[in-house]
């Protein structure tokens, strides 16, 4: 194993070969793509393994926390051993900015979210949440994790809501254990008007999932205007005027053919 040291940062990192067989995908991890496992395969196949897989060592031993479909590809061609980068633990906590060989979606980064507020919740339940701002990166990231994971809505339509969350969500100058409360409340909310927009969804006669979106962006420009960037109105007043506005909205070809 040889040391080197991370030129920016200063900490160090260790390069070595891993045996494929030691390293753990956490669960903070999303889910796997097969259709990129098998492009990894057939890349590797030609070329070799030559990226090495990033991992931190914790309690029950090495964690990719990067490459993960890299090491899903290694085990299926039968590679024994992968060349790897040993991180300091403390770079798990940056799983959202280091996910680069396949760009996470909103429910990735969720997740992601989700698992890193829980985690940081157990060892230390006074922190307020804002100070979890450089690792989860956006404040609604938490709120969609809570509706998937607490909530168990896998198929919840994040994408749907993401333009009005950036300008709604915000992080909280609270506890863990308070910010938890909280996060359950506002999860809460966004499923109710959830509910509202698939069954207008469902009232326009539209097939296109991808159009929901249409349905709540024309709902928020009905309310606050169009081309707005920010807003006064609070998390909860702005969702509540969302549940009501959703079932009066029409959209013209022009808008439909947009998503």
């Amino acid at each position: 194993m040889h040391e080197i040291r991370e030129p920016l940062k200063g900490f160090t990192m260790k390069v070595t070969l891993l045996p494929v067989s030691e390293v753990k995908i956490p669960s903070i991890q999303r889910e796997l793509s097969d259709n990129l496992v098998k492009r990894l395969m057939m890349s590797i196949e030609k070329v070799g393994f030559v990226e090495p897989i990033l991992v931190i060592e914790g309690q029950e031993g090495y964690e990719v926390i990067n490459g993960q479909h890299r090491l899903e590809a290694a085990k299926l061609l039968g590679l024994e051993e992968v060349p790897a980068v040993v991180l300091p633990y403390e770079i798990k906590d940056y799983i959202i900015s280091l996910n680069t060989e396949k760009a996470p979606n909103l429910r990735d980064k969720a997740h992601q979210a989700y698992e890193i507020f829980s985690e940081y919740l157990k060892k230390n339940p006074s922190m307020e949440e804002y100070e979890l701002q450089p690792m989860v990166e956006e404040p609604y990231y938490l709120t969609v994790g809570f509706v998937i994971e607490r909530f168990g809505e896998r198929r919840f339509p994040g994408y749907a809501f993401e333009k009005v969350l950036k300008k709604a969500d915000e992080f909280l100058e609270l506890h863990l254990e308070e910010a938890q409360k909280e996060r359950e409340r506002r999860a809460q909310l966004l499923l109710e008007v959830k509910d509202v927009l698939n069954e207008h969804y469902e009232t326009l006669g539209l097939k296109n999932a991808l159009q929901k979106e249409a349905i709540v962006t024309k709902a928020f420009q009905n309310i606050y205007g169009k081309r707005v960037r920010t807003i006064e109105d609070d998390f909860y007043t702005v969702f509540e005027k969302l549940k009501e506005e959703i079932p009066r909205v029409t959209l013209t070809e022009e808008e439909l053919t947009e998503f």
